[in-house]
């Protein structure tokens, strides 16, 4: 039987919906250039080592040390990289912005004092991670709400962690518009931030905060 590769999203609207905030040919760029190539190297990765094909990306994060030797950097980078764009491009859309909603937006209160309070620490996540890399909001395993940021494609569970909502600061994803000024890139992501995503992002985790990872994963890694 063949295994079942990873293949490209789509992205739930057109290149040009988030303009004038986020450029068509940035979209266009990251979506099928950057986001592609993550598929097809992860995919190439792991045509390996076929067996792994079955286990969730998530596992494969979550347990590097598991994974294959040969082929653990590639899906480190890749993995991350697929597993994190896949999330991203739902969090953002077209005629979004706006506050929290939900459920996520009582425990954005409760755990950083307010909404403009969480938003400066996210900020600064963002704006402060040197080099590529993302900034996350996301769940612990105490069901804590967190903000942090990780280098290159790296995911948060591959720290235990269930993310929510991210931001991703590589300069390919804001260069062509903002240049240097990541800050300005920033900014203007929370005109197209999708709050209802992020809370059922939350909801979710909630949801399973107690199996991130199955027994039956974690056999199939090893």
């Amino acid at each position: 039987m063949a295994q079942k590769k990873y293949t490209l999203p789509d992205l739930p609207y057109a290149f040009n919906a988030l303009e004038p905030y986020i450029d068509a040919k940035t979209m266009q760029i990251h979506h099928d250039k950057h986001h592609g190539g993550y598929v097809n190297n992860l995919n190439a990765a792991l045509g390996k080592h076929p067996h792994l094909f079955d286990v969730p990306i998530e596992s494969l994060l979550a347990n590097l040390n598991s994974v294959p030797e040969d082929i653990r950097s590639a899906v480190r980078d890749n993995g991350g990289g697929n597993l994190n764009h896949s999330m991203f491009w739902k969090l953002m859309g077209k005629n979004m912005g706006g506050d929290p909603v939900g459920e996520l937006s009582g425990a954005i209160t409760k755990a950083f004092g307010s909404i403009d309070d969480f938003r400066k620490i996210f900020e600064a996540a963002a704006a402060q991670r040197f080099g590529s890399g993302w900034a996350w909001l996301s769940l612990d395993a105490f069901g804590k709400l967190t903000v942090h940021s990780m280098a290159n494609q790296d995911n948060p569970v591959m720290e235990g962690r269930i993310p929510i909502f991210g931001l991703d600061v590589w300069e390919h994803a804001y260069y062509l518009t903002y240049q240097n000024r990541r800050p300005e890139y920033i900014s203007a992501f929370w005109k197209v931030a999708n709050w209802k995503e992020a809370d059922l992002n939350y909801r979710n985790a909630l949801e399973n905060i107690d199996r991130c990872l199955s027994v039956a994963d974690l056999r199939k890694v090893s």
